[in-house]
C-alpha cells in the first residue's frame, strides 16, 4: 500500500451501513457510469471496495474489473454477489496498477483520491492502462452541512486533522489540472442531489462505534469517547432530539474525462 494512503479493511463488515448513497442515488449513479462508460469494453473500478458501485454497474451491463488495497473488502464484495467473484478482481495498490498499459476502454473511481497521498500517481496509473479515446469518470465525495460541524466539534477536542490525506473531496480544479496535464480533456459534468440516507443520531452512532476514519485516527480510546459525547452535547443543545432533525440533501458530482 502507498505510503500513508488509508486501508478500509477493519470497515468491511459495516462499510454499506455507514457510507452510501439512497437507493435513487444510486440508481443515479449508475445511469452516470453506465452512459459514459458502457458498451465500449472492459472498464477498471479503481477502489471498488464492497461493489457499492460496481455490482448495480455489473448488473446494468457493463464489463468491469475492480482493485483494491483491501483483501477485507474484496471478500465482503464477493460475499455479496452470493459467494462467486462476478468480475475480474485484484488486491493491489492504485499507485502501482499490476496492468498493461491500454488494458481497459475506460476507468472510473469514487471516493478514493481524498485516502491516498501520491493521489497524481493513481491517475498517472490510469492514464497508463486505459487505452487511447477512453473515458475516465471521478467522483471526490462531498462535504459540508450539520455533519462536517460536528466533525469539526470531535476535531478541536481531539487534535485530529480533518484534512484529507489526499486530494481535498472539493479539488475538482486541481484534479482537472492534473489530467490535462496527462492528455485528458474534461468531457461532462453530471451532478444531481441526494438525501443523506441516515440521520444525524445514526452518525453519532457510527462514531461512538469507532466506524470512521478520521475517528480511527485517535488511538486514545478514552479521548475519543469523550469526543464523541462532547459532539453529542453540542448537536443535542442546537438541533433537539437527534433522530428527528431532518436529513439534508447534497451535491452529488461525477467529472467525465476523455484521454486523447
Amino acid at each position: 500500500m502507498s505510503q500513508g494512503s488509508v486501508s478500509f479493511d477493519r470497515a468491511a463488515e459495516y462499510y454499506d451501513e455507514t457510507r452510501g448513497l439512497s437507493p435513487e442515488g444510486t440508481e443515479r449513479t449508475t445511469a452516470t457510469l453506465s452512459s459514459v462508460l458502457g458498451g465500449q469494453g472492459r472498464v477498471l473500478d479503481v477502489g471498488v471496495g464492497t461493489g457499492q458501485v460496481a455490482l448495480p454497474l455489473h448488473d446494468a451491463g457493463v464489463e468491469l474489473a475492480g482493485i483494491d488495497v483491501s483483501l477485507a473488502m474484496l471478500r465482503k464484495l464477493v460475499e455479496k454477489a452470493g459467494g462467486r467473484v462476478p468480475f475480474p478482481v485484484v488486491a493491489g495498490d492504485a499507485t502501482r496498477l499490476p496492468f498493461r498499459a491500454g488494458s481497459f476502454t475506460g476507468a472510473y473511481l469514487r471516493w478514493v483520491l481524498h485516502l491516498i497521498p501520491d493521489w497524481r500517481g493513481v491517475l498517472e496509473e490510469i492514464a497508463r492502462v486505459v487505452r487511447p479515446g477512453g473515458a475516465f469518470v471521478a467522483g471526490l465525495g462531498s462535504c459540508g452541512g450539520i455533519r462536517s460541524e460536528i466533525q469539526r466539534v470531535f476535531a478541536d477536542r481531539t487534535g485530529v486533522s480533518l484534512q484529507p490525506v489526499g486530494l481535498p473531496w472539493d479539488g475538482w480544479s486541481t484534479l482537472e489540472d492534473k489530467l490535462r496535464r496527462i492528455g485528458a480533456r474534461r468531457i461532462d459534468d453530471v451532478t444531481f442531489t441526494d438525501l443523506e440516507r441516515d440521520d444525524v443520531e445514526t452518525f453519532i452512532r457510527s462514531m461512538e462505534a469507532n466506524h470512521f476514519s478520521w475517528t480511527w485516527a485517535v488511538a486514545d480510546d478514552e479521548l475519543r469517547t469523550e469526543a464523541v459525547a462532547e459532539a453529542r452535547r453540542w448537536a443535542e443543545e442546537r438541533l433537539g432530539p437527534l433522530d428527528a432533525v431532518p436529513r439534508e440533501r447534497f451535491e452529488v458530482r461525477f467529472a467525465a474525462f476523455r484521454f486523447d
